[in-house]
């Protein structure tokens, strides 16, 4: 599958932050990014979502972290969030020109919904149809709103080749599982309670690995990213599960 090496769990956070309460996990890197990728194999560009980046920008990302790291890129907000997935081609093609600048360390993108934004087959078949024109590469979707946890979401699914992302907090428990086609399993923890801000215990960290190791069992390819990036809980929790998955099952 595309932008993959082997079965390996990717583990990552949103972002590449290296906190100074956490500085001693990471190694010595001529920038930040470098240093975060002494550490971990996988990072979700979320910078993407709020402003666009030169393709000359991402080919300066992708240099500066080992060969057998990957990326992940966030779709920007005026294709999902103010266009609502409408009139996107110009915008499409932008996007897609510039994360080409990641060359095969590009694993995939995510399509982030609104929460108001309701499942609206015609809409939503035209701007997939669109994007898998144009990518090759994997795609993960997070919904937020429940229309898309239905049948009629599964079969857009399995359409286009779309992974569901699991999210935490999830706004029904279905929402909470890895779905979709493709082989690609994507989960996103944001934070809970409180979102962006609060640490995962360890027991929600144990049973999510319980998750990737079984997922890994069917053939799957886990990629983790913690988002609860405010107090940088999001590294201390991705070194834990990295570190706990290295154990013995």
């Amino acid at each position: 599958m595309t932008g993959f090496v082997g079965k390996t769990p990717r583990i990552g956070c949103a972002g590449w932050a290296v906190p100074a309460a956490y500085a001693a996990l990471f190694g010595p890197g001529d920038s930040v990014l470098a240093r975060y990728a002494t550490r971990f194999n996988a990072v979700e560009i979320n910078s993407s979502f709020y402003r666009p980046h030169q393709h000359k920008t991402y080919v300066r990302w992708a240099g500066s972290v080992p060969r057998d790291f990957r990326f992940s890129v966030k779709m920007p907000k005026a294709i999902t969030h103010e266009n609502r997935l409408q009139r996107t081609g110009m915008a499409l093609d932008r996007f897609v020109d510039e994360i080409g600048g990641l060359g095969n360390k590009l694993a995939g993108v995510l399509v982030q919904l609104p929460p108001s934004l309701a499942l609206d087959a015609r809409v939503a078949s035209t701007f997939f149809a669109m994007l898998r024109r144009r990518l090759s590469v994997n795609i993960a979707c997070e919904p937020r709103h429940a229309t898309w946890f239905t049948a009629k979401g599964d079969a857009l699914w399995q359409q286009f080749d779309i992974a569901r992302v699991a999210a935490d907090p999830a706004i029904e428990a279905t929402a909470r599982v890895p779905a979709g086609a493709g082989q690609w399993r994507y989960w996103r923890w944001h934070g809970a309670p409180r979102i962006y801000y609060s640490a995962y215990e360890e027991d929600a960290l144990r049973a999510l690995a319980a998750a990737i190791r079984e997922s890994r069992a069917n053939l799957a390819f886990p990629w983790v990213i913690f988002d609860n990036t405010a107090l940088g809980h999001a590294v201390a929790n991705a070194a834990w599960l990295q570190e706990y998955l290295e154990r013995p099952a």
